[in-house]
């Protein structure tokens, strides 16, 4: 049904853990909303432009269940991470600790090291432990831990961190929360409202169908008055268009993240596609995700690596064919199958656009060739 929205070419695309596939709208909103308030009118854009990121933000509370105010756009999941971390006092003292996995993308490792003192220490959870297992966490959130930044899917192992288990279990013991939902954002259900995490970095380029450069970071409205951002321009500022070099005040929103002049090319692209999957809703996507791995879970069993219990797997699903691995990947890329190979095995994704002849395809394939 939503397969015919979507710009698909020959084949079967089941990569959205990597990049998402654009609307076919796509192209047609953003010349009316961008290009074409640029092209058409003698008059400054910046005022519809910026309707622009009213629509993308606006989006982002609709899916996730936030107030539209914790929302700021970024260009990427590093450099939110880095103002949110640079923000906060507690972070900037001396020795604080932050708690993180092996398995985290490791741009989030190279991001933290920069951001925190050199006197402070990032501890791993090591790389062989289960990050879906809620007694992992339990054991390493310890009382002397600052901030914990938490992976909600990790993209390699298709595995489904217990945020309703670790968001309690932190607030209890004073560890400020850090959600990153790169990998989960849109295909697993997340309602900030009740979860209330602190902070939550997030993109577009995957589930989200957006593509590069529409990041955004989300600061739970108890934070907002007390971090501090180092990173600022004229947009962070209450009011952009004052003018006045001697007085800045920080704007009372999230928007206090943004910094100086705004890219809004990516963020005319992205605010289309979240609006369109708010509309639809996380809990259908993740339906319609989970009937489609349940499928090659069921044909494949022994194949599987990733998590087989709902609650712990993601919507990537990883199975590992041994010595049959690299001949395999060749023969789905030559039959136009396009999945990818990580250490632990094939990755596959199938989103909303993928239908059951898709799923078929790719069953077929395999059983081809092993």
């Amino acid at each position: 049904m939503y397969k015919n929205d979507f710009a698909l070419s020959r084949g079967v695309y089941l990569l959205s853990h990597s990049v998402g596939r654009p609307l076919k709208t796509a192209q047609q909103s953003f010349s009316k909303n961008f290009f074409s308030p640029w092209e058409q009118s003698n008059k400054e854009p910046w005022g519809i432009w910026l309707g622009i990121i009213d629509q993308f933000t606006s989006g982002l509370a609709k899916l996730f269940n936030a107030k539209q105010s914790e929302f700021c756009p970024q260009v990427n999941l590093s450099s939110g991470l880095t103002k949110i971390i640079m923000s906060l006092n507690k972070l900037q003292a001396q020795n604080c600790v932050v708690l993180l996995s092996e398995n985290d993308f490791p741009s989030i490792g190279f991001a933290l090291q920069n951001a925190l003192p050199k006197s402070c220490e990032l501890r791993f959870i090591p790389k062989h432990l289960d990050m879906s297992c809620a007694n992992v966490w339990d054991e390493y959130l310890v009382n002397d831990v600052d901030l914990v930044l938490i992976s909600h899917a990790y993209s390699n192992s298709g595995q489904l961190a217990p945020l309703n288990d670790i968001i309690p279990t932190a607030k209890s013991r004073g560890v400020l929360t850090l959600i990153d939902i790169a990998q989960s954002g849109g295909v697993v259900p997340l309602d900030l409202s009740t979860l209330k995490p602190d902070f939550m970095i997030g993109s577009s380029i995957k589930w989200l169908c957006g593509g590069p450069g529409a990041a955004y970071l989300w600061i739970n409205a108890d934070h907002i008055e007390a971090c501090q951002p180092k990173d600022v321009g004229w947009f962070s500022h209450d009011n952009p268009f004052e003018f006045d070099i001697h007085d800045f005040r920080f704007h009372d929103s999230a928007l206090k993240f943004w910094g100086g002049t705004p890219s809004i090319t990516p963020f005319a692209i992205a605010g289309h596609s979240i609006s369109y999957f708010a509309k639809i809703g996380s809990q259908a996507i993740r339906e319609h995700n989970q009937k489609f791995t349940t499928l090659i879970a069921n044909v494949f069993p022994d194949k599987i690596v990733s998590p087989i219990e709902h609650h712990r797997r993601s919507g990537t699903i990883v199975l590992n064919f041994g010595e049959k691995q690299s001949k395999l990947l060749d023969s789905l890329q030559k039959n136009n199958i396009t999945v990818d190979r990580r250490s632990l095995g094939l990755r596959i994704s199938p989103h909303i656009y993928n239908d059951i002849s898709d799923i078929n395809q790719l069953l077929s394939a395999i059983k081809a060739n092993i």
